[in-house]
């Protein structure tokens, strides 16, 4: 039995995304959007290119994680229950140049995201090369629960100067990263209002955070993952009275805000600690399997 069997498993499966949050080296949990493939034997898979290996990094210093599917964007089952998932990762330090032993992972999202089938054909070989050298990651579950479905919409912004007021919004809603009396990391998601000295943030029952470091996550994306966008509000989880005030101190934007040149930035920038992750290692660029990535690209085109 895996404590994933008490979950509605068609609803998580129909997730394009989930909120997936790891440990800081300063106890900090991050909390990223990203795509999850649950296996036959109950555990959850998700990778990580080497640009954006930090959550790797820190699975290996700290494997407390979890997961919230929390977003139905694209699923067709708008509204939908929450599913929050708490449990260990592992990530091995092997990168993956290909789709073997990823394979079901890699056809969910050239199905999901058929614009990525494109960073196969050659002529965005070398821009994309970064994107499929892969970390593989492997979360065993230790903890579900079933949430009513995220609801509301956006209300009309309230002034303010606190970092992050601005990008938090523009979204109905935000997911709350904390951390429980134990140190492991939970995950809410919920509507911060701005108040005086941070952000008023109401916290479910049945989500045990406790003061400390936590962050704040907003992200997007349309009906076949395009179009996305993300960023996270880092700060203190404090009590407030009977209420919780995250206090923030930093905004962190990894794919831009929008502005013109944001997605040249970005490329230089993935391209870039990707070559860091590789140096810090002695290793030299890895060739990418285009071969086998464009034979599973073009399987799921035919269908």
């Amino acid at each position: 039995m895996s404590p994933l069997d008490s979950a509605p498993l068609d609803v998580l499966d129909a997730y394009r995304t989930c909120e997936f949050v790891t440990l800081a080296k300063d106890g900090t949990p991050l909390v990223w959007p990203t795509a999850v493939w649950r296996r036959p034997d109950g555990t959850l898979l998700l990778s990580t290119s080497l640009a954006f290996a930090q959550k790797a990094l820190n699975i290996r210093r700290d494997g407390r994680v979890a997961l919230l599917f929390s977003d139905p964007t694209g699923s067709g089952l708008d509204p939908a229950p929450q599913i929050f998932v708490g449990g260990r990762a592992e990530c091995p330090d092997e990168i993956r140049t290909g789709p073997e032993g990823a394979e079901d992972y890699w056809r969910m999202l050239f199905a999901r995201q058929p614009h990525s089938r494109a960073y196969v054909s050659v002529p965005l070989r070398r821009m994309m090369a970064w994107y499929y050298l892969r970390l593989l990651i492997t979360v065993t579950p230790e903890e579900v629960i079933v949430r009513e479905p995220a609801g509301g919409r956006a209300g009309p912004p309230r002034p303010s100067t606190l970092p992050g007021a601005a990008q938090l919004a523009r979204h109905p809603s935000a997911v709350l990263a904390a951390r429980d009396a134990s140190g492991a990391p939970v995950l809410a998601r919920t509507r911060p209002v701005p108040a005086d000295g941070g952000f008023a943030v109401d916290v479910p029952a049945d989500c045990a955070a406790a003061p400390g470091p936590a962050s704040l996550l907003v992200h997007r994306h349309d009906e076949k993952l395009n179009d996305m966008h993300n960023a996270l509000v880092r700060g203190e989880l404090r009590r407030s009275g009977r209420s919780w005030l995250l206090v923030p101190d930093r905004v962190v934007e990894p794919m831009g805000s929008g502005r013109p040149g944001d997605a040249f930035r970005v490329l230089r920038r993935t391209n870039s600690a990707t070559a860091r992750y590789l140096e810090r290692r002695g290793l030299s660029r890895p060739a990418v399997q285009w071969a086998e990535f464009k034979a599973l690209a073009a399987d799921v085109r035919r269908r």
